[in-house]
């Protein structure tokens, strides 16, 4: 690895590298609902009305979430069309970004080598990769959030006057992205974050009053001002129910979604699975590190732990929710490697021996999967499965020959491999842990990824792009969604009473109603609008139809 101590070589080969990994096949499957869907919908709707200050979701103001990344969709709908690769695009390239970033700041803090290791180990974990391939918020949120607390961290330590102020001024930025990104949380970790490490270090950074605020300035004016044009041009009320939304996920189960308080400690260790792995003895003391060194460490620690403990306190629990925690926990796995591979730390075999184990785990299944997905009617048969939904998807004509079990095959192989590996190189072995897994997840991507799909949404898809050349609406009924407006490539209404529920129903209509149902709760609604007529029925959905009066 001598050409990663060229530093723009190296980030030449990461930009390639992250290119070749991220950006291929990214229109292979559907959008997933909810939050693809989501996003994507809201910049197709913005380029068919051209109102792009307004974040809307059926062609009605949209509170839940700022423009930014909306934007950055648009941009790519704009060079490849209204697309599912277009949807995914800006993610593959905040993927390229985020490993550049990690480079230079491991190159900063430590060395070449350190930096080259820490991208490895982001790209070999599972969820930190799955995500760049994803249509989702979070990489540029987390992006975003994370380059404004490295840069605050070298303003803190710059002595140099100019540099200081440079430094201020991307931190500063960089969270008012965030913000603009996906609203105050940003400010709410960063501060947090910023607020422990004054706390642990007795009260002292290295900042004064006229420099917190030009800070204060810099991210409101660049945080703040989409939602200053909103109550401008009249749309206060989306400005007022945007930040009631974000106060009610703190407290309740919002976006249909609950669970434990270690819900995202089990999400992160197998989620982050390898780094996780080795990052359970970064929280030792740094014996070896420089002052800065050290520094950077105990900001990742704190980082780490804000996210995971105030995301565990909110009562809304979703997997990406704690996914900034990926670049603090990569840190401390990239950390421990190093120190190994530099023997200044000897007790490491442990580590060794969970990551064959979890390793294990992660083939079996996916050997397993598809001699199970092979027997699902009989399992269905046996009642094994008590969620009618759930069961109706499993009812999916899809294929499966068994070649499917080759990645985990391959996976576990690989494992073997770098279990006797380890006795004569350990610097190849670690490399191959994370060359292994990534291997491991692009397979599941192209083989796994597609048939699952088809189980959970496929029906639903299919229907609505059906319905594209029709003149209908195209609604749901006791479930939420947002497939039904992509996917049927929904207009602007002409008539407004179409977004009147109780009218589709009711009302005296002027053009068919499909409404899109769950099988689990198709027949309360049959009985309380009997003229609805059954229009198919497939792996779990049911679709009704309405005709005009």
């Amino acid at each position: 690895m001598k050409f990663f101590k060229r530093p723009f070589v190296a980030e030449i080969i990461i930009l390639i590298a992250g290119a070749l990994l991220f950006i291929p096949f990214l229109g292979g499957v559907h959008l997933f609902d909810w939050d693809e869907i989501n996003f994507a919908e809201s910049a197709r709707e913005m380029i068919v009305t051209g109102d792009y200050l307004t974040v809307q979701i059926n062609f009605q103001p949209f509170w839940e979430k700022p423009p930014l990344f909306i934007w950055i969709q648009v941009i790519s709908m704009k060079i490849f069309g209204i697309n599912e690769f277009a949807a995914r695009f800006p993610n593959a390239i905040c993927g390229i970004l985020t490993l550049l970033l990690l480079f230079r700041t491991g190159k900063k803090v430590y060395d070449e080598a350190f930096g080259a290791l820490w991208v490895l180990v982001y790209a070999g974990s599972v969820l930190p990769f799955f995500y760049f391939k994803s249509g989702i918020i979070d990489p540029w949120f987390n992006l975003f959030i994370f380059a404004g607390l490295l840069h605050f961290i070298y303003f803190l330590g710059e002595e140099n006057l100019s540099r200081r102020w440079l430094y201020l001024a991307l931190s500063a930025g960089s969270i008012g992205l965030a913000i603009l990104t996906k609203g105050p949380v940003a400010l709410l970790l960063f501060g947090v974050t910023a607020g422990i490490y004054w706390i642990l270090n007795r009260f002292r950074m290295k900042i004064n009053i006229v420099q917190i605020l030009v800070y204060l300035v810099i991210l409101s004016v660049i945080g703040g001002l989409w939602f200053i044009i909103q109550a401008i041009i009249g749309h206060f009320d989306v400005v007022k129910d945007f930040f009631i939304y974000q106060v009610r996920l703190l407290k309740t189960q919002d976006a249909g979604h609950g669970g434990f308080f270690l819900y995202h400690v089990i999400v992160l260790f197998i989620g982050v699975f390898p780094a996780s792995v080795y990052a359970l003895k970064g929280l030792r003391r740094s014996y070896y590190d420089d002052p800065f060194q050290k520094r950077v460490k105990f900001w990742m620690i704190i980082l780490f732990f804000v996210v995971l403990l105030i995301f565990s306190i909110v009562r809304t629990k979703i997997v990406h929710y704690s996914s900034l925690c990926y670049l603090p926990l990569t840190f401390l796995g990239a950390y421990v490697i190093s120190k190994v591979l530099r023997d200044r730390i000897q007790s490491y075999r442990w580590l060794n021996g969970i990551y064959y184990f979890i390793g294990m785990l992660y083939g079996f299944i996916a050997i397993a999967l598809p001699f199970v997905m092979m027997k699902r009617e009989w399992i269905i048969q046996k009642g094994w499965i008590k969620d009618e939904f759930a069961a109706g998807n499993l009812q999916a004509s899809v294929t499966w020959s068994g070649y499917e079990a080759i990645s985990g095959i391959i996976f576990i192989s690989g494992i073997i491999f770098i279990s006797i590996l380890f006795r004569k190189n350990r610097k190849l072995a670690f490399i191959s842990i994370f060359t292994n897994m990534i291997v491991f997840i692009v397979m599941n991507l192209l083989i796994l990824t597609p048939k699952v799909e088809q189980y959970s949404q496929n029906a639903l898809i299919e229907f609505c792009k059906e319905k594209q050349t029709e003149d209908c609406y195209v609604e749901t009924l006791g479930m939420k969604s947002y497939a039904h407006l992509f996917y049927t490539d929904k207009q602007v209404p002409l008539n407004k009473n179409s977004f009147n529920l109780d009218w589709l129903l009711t009302g005296n209509i002027d053009k068919p109603v499909y409404f899109i149902l769950r099988n689990r709760s198709s027949e309360v609604y049959r009985e309380a609008y009997p003229y609805l007529m059954l229009y198919r029925e497939k792996n779990g959905y049911v679709f009704l139809k309405r005709e005009t009066q």
